[in-house]
């Protein structure tokens, strides 16, 4: 199977999966809302509050194998 043909089936999958959710909290009567800095350790957060920028950046990139310049960009971008 080619990688083009992969990706459609795997966009249609998304897709479908997208609409079975949206179905499920309509029918629930629920509302989904996106928590800011959903997934960030509590760690991290903290020392971005506390202006230790640096320190959570070292962090995040240990806890994620992330580069320097992609945990910056990351820890930069929290809303704290």
């Amino acid at each position: 199977m080619s990688l083009d043909r992969e990706v459609l089936e795997l966009r249609q999958q998304v897709g479908k999966l997208g609409r079975q959710i949206a179905f499920l909290l309509d029918h629930l009567g629920l509302e989904y809302h996106e928590e800011p800095n959903a997934g960030v350790s509590p760690e991290i957060l903290d020392l971005v509050r506390r202006g230790k920028t640096m320190e959570a950046i070292n962090l995040f990139r240990r806890e994620t194998g992330f580069g320097l310049k992609e945990a910056k960009d990351f820890i930069e971008s929290l809303d704290v």
